[in-house]
């Protein structure tokens, strides 16, 4: 039985990011697994370890026994605590240890996703005992890598596949957020619209419009006079989406017209990563 069609495109997107990242860490040297990354609190190994550790959990796997240490600063939650969980409990592997368990895992999770026969409405296993659908699993993870795989390419000054199969599904994933960002969370005023205008390898235009009761929506029309218009290259955006980057550090790269105290309010409210 063939994949869904509705699942090939995430499986071909996971697929092409995490080989990429496979083949930025391959040829590393010890010391470079240690190197800080964009991602708060994660190092190299950190981030191929959070990989390891979230296809292990969608093959089923066991999740570790593990105790945390109590000085993780960027470990603040519930979420954040079981992300960390595989994540710690790799922290003193080796550089072999750490390539053979991603080749490992990357063959056994290919040959699921081949083999996979579910309706992509089943429900799988999530963080936090959650369930999921396996559509939103699989899309959830084809997003994840690809933010991780721009992580490791800033780290380690290989940058490339801004506009790989991925980029197009962090594009749809990080805007599905932006209402929030702009109604509520930012307070933009009822009857009101924000223009985002985003250029480079992934180019596109959307209106985030806030109705009459203070609920946001966002389309592809242009508006004829958004209270804010916020343009920016794309690799900033999703820095900035990811929580990678503070606005202030990239403020020379983004363009405001209008409403400068909402824009300043959208632009504070914009990572939406947990």
């Amino acid at each position: 039985m063939t994949v869904h069609p509705s699942l090939q495109t995430y499986a071909d997107a996971w697929t092409h990011s995490v080989e990429s990242i496979a083949e930025l860490v391959k040829p590393l040297a010890e010391g470079e697994w240690n190197r800080r990354t964009p991602c708060p609190g994660w190092s190299v190994r950190d981030i191929v370890s959070h990989i390891i550790g979230m296809e292990c959990e969608q093959l089923g796997d066991p999740r570790p026994i593990h105790t945390l240490p109590r000085d993780l600063y960027h470990v603040q939650n519930d979420f954040t605590r079981y992300m960390e969980m595989q994540v710690d409990v790799r922290r003193h592997h080796t550089a072999p240890e750490m390539t053979s368990e991603l080749e490992y895992t990357i063959i056994r999770r290919s040959r699921q996703l081949r083999n996979e026969s579910r309706d992509p409405e089943t429900m799988t296993r999530a963080p936090l005992g959650a369930e999921q659908t396996l559509e939103l699993a699989l899309r959830m993870r084809a997003f994840d890598v690809w933010v991780h795989e721009q992580d490791l390419r800033a780290t380690l000054g290989a940058p490339g596949n801004l506009d790989s199969p991925g980029a197009a599904i962090a594009r749809d994933a990080l805007l599905a957020a932006l209402p929030k960002v702009v109604a509520k969370d930012a307070g933009a005023p009822p009857n009101s619209a924000v223009v985002l205008d985003v250029h480079g390898p992934v180019e596109f235009l959307r209106t985030v419009r806030v109705d009459a009761d203070g609920r946001g929506s966002v389309d592809g029309s242009p508006s004829l006079g958004p209270a804010v218009t916020l343009s920016m290259d794309w690799e900033t955006y999703v820095r900035l989406a990811c929580g990678r980057v503070r606005p202030a550090a990239v403020a020379d790269r983004i363009k405001v017209e209008g409403d400068q105290e909402l824009a300043t309010a959208i632009l504070q409210n914009f990572a939406v990563t947990p």
